[in-house]
C-alpha cells in the first residue's frame, strides 16, 4: 500500500494500478484484506473519473463475500475493470514468493 499510496500522491497513475493490483492478489485470500483493496480500487477510479472502472469495482465489491465464502477467487487476478472478475492470471515471482508455500492454487 505504500507504493500505491506514493503513486497515487505522485499522480502516476499507471504505478499506482500496478501497486494496488499487486496488494489485490496478495489480499485476495483474506476477506477484510482483499475487501480493503477492492475499496481503494473503487476510490481512486472514483478519484480519476473512471466511470467504468467504478462500475467495474463496484460490481467487484460486491462478490468479495460470495468469492470468500465459496473460495472461487481467481489466483492472481489483478482486480482491474476491464479483466473478468473470474480469470485466473499468472502471480508474479516476487509475489509468489511471499504467499504461502501451502498455497498449491499459486504457480511458481
Amino acid at each position: 500500500m505504500t507504493q500505491y499510496s506514493a503513486a497515487r500522491r505522485d499522480s502516476d497513475h499507471p504505478a499506482a494500478w500496478n501497486a494496488i493490483g499487486r496488494t489485490h492478489i496478495f489480499a485476495q485470500p483474506f476477506f477484510a484484506l482483499h475487501l480493503s483493496a477492492r475499496w481503494h480500487m473503487l476510490g481512486f477510479a472514483i478519484a480519476l473519473r473512471d466511470w467504468r472502472e467504478t462500475a467495474g469495482q463496484l460490481l467487484r465489491l460486491a462478490l468479495v463475500p460470495l468469492g470468500s465464502l465459496t473460495g472461487r477467487l481467481p489466483v492472481g487476478n489483478t482486480g482491474r475493470a476491464r479483466i473478468s472478475a473470474f480469470r485466473p492470471m499468472p502471480v508474479l515471482p516476487d509475489l509468489a514468493k511471499m504467499i504461502s508455500p501451502h498455497d498449491k492454487s499459486v504457480s511458481r
